[in-house]
């Protein structure tokens, strides 16, 4: 079977380190490249966090750093959630790595992977949008020289988790959300809807764990301040987030999905919201009809995502899980 070829667009965070696990263990998945934007904490965290895991693992993929504030930013970006993720980004992990500024090539690479590999890269995006939205700019034919586009955000009519309406990837960047969306490319959506359901409890983890290798070791080990996170907020354990958009390009059949363009508010209190068009009906001409149409998993087998994780991360399955 010919393997995927995939890019990805990270803020490494604890939840993207599990997602990135998956990828490199994942036996039908080729990582061409890691690309770093700002989000779970400052973009020189978030590289020297990947750069920490890709080494930690053996990973050769090249890391890439991105962006440092959203698209035309004046002022700093949000606060970074250090209760979430913890001061270091990664669960206060101990890691000896030294954070340091780098030079901004994510968009560039970006641009260069697509069009040195034309219509066989598929770029998965868990972070903010930021990175994506840049390469488009700088080159606009990606969009049709892409695979196809896994975002791991939004919160389409249930409530956000960084305010009552807007999940945090598209929060930390709604302006180049809104693009990613509304350009040319197939984009998929792995939301709220989705991952609210797919809950890792501490108990679980530890028998994932448990006999596993270093990888999953530092895994279990770096996520117990993130379930505390959750536990405080009624949940069973750690929502998965990151990792089941991951699981999405290997198994989508796992995922139930709707089609419909979709815009994301830039401005205001709503500011991050994502509003996908429902329905056959007809309008005025209005800026609806101008945009493509999209996919949102609006649900799907939460319990067959998570086994998935499971086994993979564990290295214990070498073919991916049949088609049901």
């Amino acid at each position: 079977m010919t393997k995927q070829r995939i890019l990805f667009d990270t803020d490494p965070g604890v939840d993207d380190a599990l997602a990135l696990l998956y990828l490199h263990r994942h036996p039908n998945i080729e990582l061409l490249g890691i690309t770093t934007v700002f989000g779970n904490a400052s973009i020189s965290v978030t590289t020297r966090n990947a750069r920490f895991l890709a080494e930690a693992w053996g990973i050769k993929a090249p890391v890439h750093a991105g962006a440092s504030v959203p698209l035309n930013w004046s002022g700093a970006p949000h606060p970074y959630p250090v209760h979430v993720h913890g001061a270091n980004g990664l669960g206060d992990y101990p890691i000896a790595q030294e954070a340091r500024e780098e030079k901004d090539t994510a968009a560039r690479f970006i641009v260069d992977t697509v069009r040195q590999n034309p219509r066989q890269v598929r770029l998965l995006a868990v972070g903010g949008l930021t990175n994506l939205a840049r390469a488009l700019e700088a080159d606009p034919a990606i969009a049709d020289l892409v695979q196809d586009v896994v975002v791991m955000g939004g919160a389409f009519e249930v409530p956000g988790n960084v305010s009552p309406v807007a999940e945090a990837n598209i929060y930390a960047d709604p302006k180049a959300a809104d693009r990613v969306f509304a350009a040319s490319w197939k984009v998929t959506a792995v939301p709220l809807n989705l991952t609210n359901r797919t809950v890792m409890t501490r108990q679980d983890l530890a028998a994932a764990s448990e006999g596993a290798d270093a990888a999953m070791q530092m895994v279990a080990a770096l996520s117990q301040g993130y379930i505390d996170f959750y536990l405080q907020w009624g949940e069973a354990g750690m929502l998965v987030h990151d990792c089941s958009a991951a699981v999405y390009l290997t198994d989508p059949h796992l995922f139930a999905t709707r089609s419909g363009s979709i815009i994301v508010l830039e401005d205001g209190p709503a500011a991050g919201m994502t509003v996908q068009r429902l329905g056959a009906a007809s309008y005025s001409p209005n800026e609806w009809d101008q945009r493509p149409v999209q996919s949102v998993c609006v649900g799907g087998d939460a319990a067959g995502i998570l086994a998935r994780i499971y086994a993979v991360c564990r290295g214990s399955s070498a073919e991916p899980s049949p088609k049901s």
